[in-house]
């Protein structure tokens, strides 16, 4: 007899390559780039999370990016939210917030597909020696309503293929093949189809569905046999750190937590080296 099935299992293809402790990580993005770089952090990895501010849309994203910062990093994970903008009447530029001025000194505005290709191919030629993922935010942006939401998001996955697609004869030659793309969005609309998934808002993923879209995540991408090891250990660790004694007060519980410490001290000496 056939089991019923419930949800919508999201298939993602096997990488030839993995992410590891040696590897300098940039995410930048949506706050979900921040939820999914805190779960990096709590493995040590080295992770930096929007150095200058939450940003939501391709083009602010853009313009903070630098030779100086995109020297320090090996792999860029862009978590794009929307492709509304907001252009400053006088100058013309996209702004990355409105800064509490008026609504009236801004025109906002959708972008297009071609608009974003335009922007973003001349960068990840720049840039191929490193690595790029592109995700979009499964976030959703409600105050224009949900067609609205749907829209801007299309037009973000029809820009990242488009990207992805120009890049895609470089991979097959096994040249560096920037940029990947990991379905965030589509886990959450399509294979987490519930809203016992989202938070009180209705809106951002629940705690739930952010672990569980790391786990799909790092199935990924953390595939790398030491670096699973060393996660493995470090998520023990993690428990043991977080452990409750019956009796704290102990000579067992103490020496316990010097145990714990000094595991903590020689993994971390370990991820140092990489």
């Amino acid at each position: 007899m056939t089991m019923m099935s419930f949800s919508t299992p999201i298939s993602i293809p096997s990488m030839s390559w993995s992410l590891t402790y040696e590897d300098r990580i940039l995410m930048l993005g949506s706050c979900f780039s921040d939820a999914i770089a805190a779960k990096m952090q709590q493995y040590y990895l080295h992770v930096t999370a929007n150095p200058f501010h939450t940003l939501y849309n391709p083009v602010s994203i853009a313009n903070h990016l630098s030779d100086s910062l995109m020297a320090n990093y090996d792999v860029i994970i862009l978590t794009w939210g929307t492709a509304w903008v907001y252009e400053d009447k006088m100058t013309g530029q996209v702004v990355d917030n409105c800064q509490k001025r008026p609504a009236t000194d801004f025109l906002r505005r959708r972008l297009t597909v071609e608009e974003i290709v335009a922007l973003w191919k001349p960068i990840l030629e720049r840039y191929q020696d490193k690595r790029f993922i592109f995700t979009v935010s499964p976030i959703r942006h409600l105050k224009d309503g949900l067609h609205a939401n749907n829209l801007s998001k299309a037009i973000l996955l029809l820009a990242q293929e488009q990207l992805i697609d120009f890049f895609r004869p470089a991979r097959m030659i096994g040249l560096s093949g920037p940029p990947d793309y990991f379905p965030s969005y589509e886990i959450l609309m399509d294979e987490l189809r519930d809203y016992r998934f989202y938070a009180e808002d209705m809106l951002h993923p629940s705690s739930v569905a952010v672990d569980y879209i790391w786990e799909r995540f790092a199935a990924t991408y953390l595939t790398d046999t030491t670096t699973q090891s060393l996660m493995r250990e470090l998520h023990q660790l993690w428990l043991d750190e977080h452990h409750r004694p019956l009796h704290p007060e102990s000579e067992e519980y103490r020496l316990f937590l010097q145990s714990v410490e000094e595991r903590k001290t020689k993994l971390l000496h370990i991820i140092s080296k990489n």
